[in-house]
């Protein structure tokens, strides 16, 4: 599944609430919803592993212990523009998650490499050896 197809999948199965929000909007703010709070059941979008554990390590405390992504976004003064903060955060952290980083390649050193390597150290040594305190003997 492509990066882009999981978050439309994912976008479908959000539950939204809204709840007060703190924040800009004056008297506005006592009166109306406008904070958005969304969840993702993550076992619902039966992710790969390695994308899974990738996904719960970058959600980190919007991770919820029943395997729910929890997000608020409260930013903007409208409803509307909330929720589209929302589901575009969840969207980018879909996609990051779906993006695991490429393994590193081991590199290697050759013999002339590692004799060279070493004569280095032992010149290194002698430098910083000779530093210390003078002595008179």
């Amino acid at each position: 599944m492509t990066p882009d197809a999981l978050v439309a999948y994912a976008l479908t199965l959000v539950e939204e609430s809204f709840i007060a929000s703190a924040g800009p909007g004056g008297q506005n703010v006592n009166k109306v919803a406008t904070a958005v709070q969304i969840r993702l059941d993550v076992y619902a979008l039966r992710l790969p592993p390695p994308v899974f554990h990738r996904l719960k390590e970058l959600a980190g405390s919007k991770f919820t212990a029943k395997g729910e992504i929890v997000m608020t976004a409260r930013s903007y003064r409208t409803q509307e523009q909330n929720r589209e903060d929302a589901r575009k955060r969840l969207g980018e952290l879909l996609r990051d998650a779906m993006n695991l980083p490429a393994k590193r390649a081991k590199s290697r050193l050759n013999r002339v490499g590692k004799v060279k390597r070493l004569e280095g150290k032992k010149i290194r040594g002698t430098i910083k050896a000779g530093r210390g305190k003078v002595r008179l003997d």
